[in-house]
């Protein structure tokens, strides 16, 4: 009829008559040919009408319409080729040998053929535009069987679930539930309507195996077989016989009559009445919950992967069927079930939820196809060899960790190949089916709504609920729990978390990186860099790359550290941790020590307007506190219960890289990238002895971690550490009791620990031989800025960022500091007021998080919100005067910051206008650091973060491409100078990590360590590298242009000849970038 429609419209009619006259269409039953009625008699002649009723433009009085033209051809041609198709079967069917199941076989082929029509004609493609029609036709099937059943018209309800069950189109319309309503009153006939769910694709559920058994109750003759077997069926189908008692509606008698069917094979069955059951423990309720979860989500499953098994999907549409096999049905139903119960009480964004459902799964695929492609086997023995490598630490070796293992990897050429095998998944197909997944949860999984209160009434609802929340400006899907899921799981108390295997530390070394593809974990799968969800550009260029060896170098090297558990200190931190906690001490209180969250009626006319308006928002910021603190909460829950789970092991952490190349590693959750805490228990499993100075550097380590004698000298520091050897014994000896000097240091947790490990070095027999396991740091004086000013060559920036020789160290915080109160007092002195009210409040606190973030591109709005809240925390200025302070000193802290290193600003805006200029020309910022790494930027201005192809034709989103290339080109260089670093550490024999820029060794070889950074900071910048940088965006970007513009850009302009230059030429609205010379005459003998 479609069709009809759609031919007709073909056709342009001219009506000069007022009574319309209808055209008989053929007839469309089951079987009917193109020439034929449906007992093969010929058809009936169409009435055409005649001239001056309906005539038809161009057409003669005495030929058909065209539409019937069309659609007779169209028959025509659907019945040639269904002959030629099954002229084919028959012919191949000939060929085989015949077997006794020929028949089935070829009814089986008939059936396909059959399918194989009915998805190509224009009907069906009409029918999948129609979802939402079809559920209404399954509300409108229901209600009439339903209708029928309670005059009592059986037969009628019989033949019309038949007429609509052998339509292949119209069974689409019908679900397990409908053929239930026949079961429970087609007591003779309730096998057949088995056989019609299976015709289906259906699967019986609940309802039907109730329908089944009462029949057979009512049956006296009926055999305990039949009874056994249909209880085992349940069993496959994980439904057990209490969920009949407790989740199917009875009438009448239906309840005695199932009873007494279980009770002809299960005498002593007795089902459990769940309203009497009094659950004594929170956490057996939610644990037979979850047991029910399970069973629910399992059917749900199965069925939904049996509709779609016989789904018609096209080619371009996504069929997730076959990603729904990869696993078996549990563990899927485990990591939905795991992902429900790791959800916090605020919700999740239902896209980080799917994306990490998707990825679980991808895991789990990955390792089960590397187990039957036979890979498991030969990894374990290459694996074997290799690490007896890292075991054999006394001997030296002149070969590198990935190198070992390539050449491993060659003698054992044989059997599968361990790299490039996978093929991983993209990120569509990753989100499609962990929303898929998320579906599933949010439809079926739900609990009766007095559970917990039994005064409330008893109905099913859903534990998950699907919500639409605004980030920005942004509308965005949120999935989140309800009250009563959340309330269970917090009286339940569980002392169990469970965590997949790849976000934990590892119990072996990892594997090396000798690939973009291939490193990190044994099995599970890793990727080398950290990029944007669905963005490819970055693994086109790492693969593209033909020489990533100093990069991959480098992570292998940090990977390799071993760690242990500071155990002492861990359990002082676990015993506060139960204790309620310490703000104090970064140790987050519970969420019983939130504050109460006010109640009010805002229906209450009691209250004024502004009244209401003021209680709304101590509401919100109550819950928002109580949120925070939840967050907080969890975040110490998790570290602190891996820590104790490793505190009797040495574990790895494998390291990978974001797009600018900054090392991170892989486990997320406990790391020693994490706060003062996680750093203060993470000693290296490696001990090595103090030495002549190694005692000497934990005590300047110490000065440095208490925030104190920033500007003295390491000399200054050992003398004052000496001078404090009382508070740092007693605080070692009696942390919580004695007079906690500790616990006023900026990183107290990591003060302890360090008092630890003196109070046991001094107590020694001989200290230069204690064994310290304990890691010294070596931080950089504001990293940033000591790159810039080297690239400007800027002696006077390079001195206040120690780059130049110094009788005691250089702060240039205090430094900038110290020129803003400069600029007050002289302000002050003019009569400003601001100026004025600020006198005794500039400090070396309030400016430098502002000088630091200058380097990576903080705007003045910004920087200007950083010392506001540093002012809100100084108790004693005045509240009414923060926002116009802190106007007036992101102003003089830039002025200040400018003066002091004259060459930071013009690189870094000419920096900014170069990537603007890019972006603007329709491309991506793209460089590549000094050891070879690709790097892009991935910002573009569509919402849409599925990246399809690298050349993307979206253009490039400009205000983040020229903000962010600063500090990206910033992080690069020192990302860049860290591998140098490892590399060479690594040569000279140290135990080396880094957290970007502060580095960690042993106290013994902190000397050696510092000798290597300094000498490849040196050997970094005397490279041309802003030359390089010019040249390759110059050549990147004109790859495209005509030569006549290349030859212009070749040609570049200086401003000044100690710095850097740029020139700007204008042609079709399209501004580039020219080269850049500077003078390379900065002095490098002692950085």
């Amino acid at each position: 009829e479609a069709r009809i429609q759609q031919l007709r419209s073909d056709v342009v009619l001219d009506v000069h008559h007022a009574k319309v006259q209808f055209v008989k269409a053929p007839s469309y039953g089951r079987g009917t040919s193109s020439g034929r009625g449906p007992r093969g008699s010929p058809q009936e002649k169409t009435d055409i009408p005649k001239s001056g009723h309906m005539v038809t433009k161009g057409a003669s009085k005495s030929q058909p319409s065209r539409w019937i033209e069309k659609l007779t051809q169209e028959k025509k041609n659907k019945l040639k080729k269904q002959q030629r198709l099954q002229q084919k079967i028959q012919t191949k069917m000939k060929d085989k040998p015949t077997t006794k199941t020929t028949g089935s076989k070829k009814r089986r082929l008939n059936q396909q053929v059959s399918q194989w029509t009915a998805s190509s004609s224009p009907e069906h493609l009409q029918e999948a535009r129609d979802e939402t029609a079809c559920g209404d036709m399954n509300q409108s099937i229901r209600s009439y069987l339903e209708a029928c059943v309670f005059v009592g018209d059986i037969d009628r309800a019989h033949h019309f679930l038949l007429s609509q069950h052998r339509v292949r189109s119209r069974r689409k319309h019908l679900n397990t539930d409908v053929y239930n309503i026949m079961m429970r009153v087609w007591a003779k006939k309730i096998g057949r309507m088995f056989i019609l769910l299976e015709e289906a694709g259906l699967k019986p559920n609940l309802g039907s195996y109730f329908a089944a058994l009462e029949c057979m109750g009512r049956k006296v003759t009926c055999s305990p077989r039949v009874i056994s077997r249909c209880l085992n069926q349940m069993e496959d189908d994980s439904l057990s016989v209490d969920d009949l008692f407790s989740q199917c509606a009875f009438r009448q008698d239906e309840r005695d009559m199932l009873l007494k069917a279980i009770h002809v094979v299960k005498p002593d069955f007795q089902p459990s009445d769940s309203q009497q059951t009094s659950h004594s423990c929170p956490s057996e309720l939610l644990a037979e919950q979850r047991a029910q979860w399970q069973k629910i989500l399992l059917q749900a499953l199965r069925e939904s992967k049996m509709i779609l098994a016989n789904t018609n999907t096209k080619d371009y549409r996504l069929n997730l069927y076959p990603y729904l096999c990869l696993l078996e049905d549990r563990e899927y139903v485990d990591i939905m079930i795991q992902s429900v119960a790791n959800m916090p009480p605020s919700g999740e964004s239902l896209k980080l939820l799917a994306r990490d459902l998707g990825n679980r799964v991808y895991t789990k695929y990955t390792v089960r196809q590397k187990q039957e492609n036979q890979m498991v086997e030969k990894m374990a023995g290459i694996y074997n060899l290799y690490t007896d490598l890292l075991a054999k630490d006394t001997k030296v070796y002149d070969v590198l960790p990935r190198e070992h293992w390539v050449k491993l990897e060659m003698k054992q050429s044989s059997g599968p190949s361990l790299q490039g095998g996978e093929t991983s998944w993209p990120y569509l197909v990753t989100l499609e089916l962990g929303t898929y997944l998320v579906d599933l949860m949010v439809k079926n999984l739900k609990i009766n709504s007095d559970i917990l209160n039994p005064a409330y009434s008893k109905k099913l609802i859903p534990i998950l609920y699907h919500m639409y929340t605004f980030r920005s400006t942004r509308q965005i899907g949120f999935i989140k729990p309800h009250p009563i899921l959340t309330q269970m799981q917090q009286d339940a108390m569980e002392t169990k978390l469970t965590f997949d295997s790849y976000v934990m530390p590892m119990l072996c070394p990892p594997v090396p990186w000798t690939s973009v593809k291939f490193g990190a974990y044994v099995l599970s799968p890793a990727k080398l860099m950290r990029t944007v969800d669905g963005a490819t550009q970055h693994e086109q260029l790492l693969e593209e790359c033909e020489n990533l060896s100093a990069v991959l170098d480098s992570l292998n090297q940090l990977g390799n550290c071993a760690w242990r558990i500071n155990k002492p200190l861990l359990d002082i931190i676990i015993s506060i941790f139960n204790d309620r906690g310490s703000d104090k001490l970064d140790i987050p209180p519970p969420l019983s020590e939130a504050p109460k969250i006010p109640h009010f009626n805002p229906h209450d006319p009691t209250y004024t307007a502004s009244e209401k308006a003021h209680m709304k928002k101590e509401v919100i910021i109550a819950k928002k506190k109580c949120s925070e603190m939840h967050s907080l909460r969890m975040d110490a829950l998790y570290k602190l219960s891996i820590a104790h789970h490793m505190r009797d092991e040495i574990f790895w952490f494998p390291h990978n890289m974001d797009f600018r190349g900054r090392t991170y590693p892989c486990p997320p959750y406990f790391n020693h990238l994490g706060s003062d805490v996680t750093r203060a228990i993470l000693v290296f499993a490696e001990g090595k002895p103090l030495g002549l100075k190694g005692l000497d550097w934990l005590k300047i380590h110490l000065v440095n971690l208490t925030g104190l004698k920033k500007r003295s000298s390491l000399q200054g520091r050992l003398e004052y550490a000496n001078t404090i050897m009382e508070d740092i014994l007693d605080s070692a000896d009696n942390p919580l009791n004695g007079k906690k000097w500790w616990m006023n240091a900026d990183e107290p947790w990591q003060a302890l620990a360090c008092c630890m490990e003196i109070a046991n070095a001094v107590r020694s027999p001989d200290p230069t031989q204690f064994v310290s396991h304990f890691p010294v740091h070596q931080d950089g004086s504001c990293n940033g800025l000591q790159h810039y000013a080297a690239l400007g060559r800027d002696v006077i920036g390079a001195t206040s960022v120690n780059l130049m020789p110094c009788d005691v160290p250089q702060d240039v915080y205090s430094g900038v500091a110290q020129q803003v109160e400069e600029f007050r007092a002289r302000d002050a002195q003019n009569g400003l007021k601001i100026a004025q009210v600020l006198e005794g409040f500039i400090s070396r606190k309030v400016v430098k998080q502002t000088v630091m973030t200058v380097v990576y591109g903080v705007t003045r709005y910004g920087g200007r919100l950083q010392i506001e809240k540093r002012l809100k925390e100084i108790d004693e200025f005045p509240k009414d005067h923060v926002w116009d302070a802190s106007h007036y000193l992101v102003r003089l802290v830039f002025s200040g910051l400018k003066e002091m290193f004259t060459g930071t600003r013009e690189i870094q805006d000419w920096l900014t206008e170069s990537a603007r200029l890019i972006s603007k020309s329709g491309h991506t910022v793209e460089w590549v650091t000094p050891l070879g790494l690709p790097i892009i930027q991935p910002y573009h201005r569509t919402r849409s973060q599925i990246y399809v192809c690298f050349l993307s034709l979206r253009s490039p989103d400009t205000v983040k491409q020229k903000n962010a290339f600063p500090p990206n080109f910033i992080h690069s260089l020192d990302s860049t100078h860290m591998m140098l670093t490892a590399l060479h550490c690594y040569s000279a024999g140290l135990t080396f990590v880094s957290v970007h820029d502060c580095f960690w060794t042993h106290a013994l070889t902190v000397d050696t360590m510092n000798k290597v950074c300094r000498e490849q900071f040196v050997a970094l910048h005397s490279q041309p590298i802003l030359q390089e940088l010019s040249n390759f965006l110059v050549c990147d970007i004109t790859t495209s242009l005509d030569v006549k513009l290349q030859e212009i850009l070749s040609n570049p302009l200086n401003r000044r000849q100690d710095f850097c230059s740029c020139c700007i030429f204008t042609n079709c609205d399209l501004i580039f970038l020219c080269n850049i010379k500077f003078c390379t005459s900065m002095e490098t003998a002692q950085p």
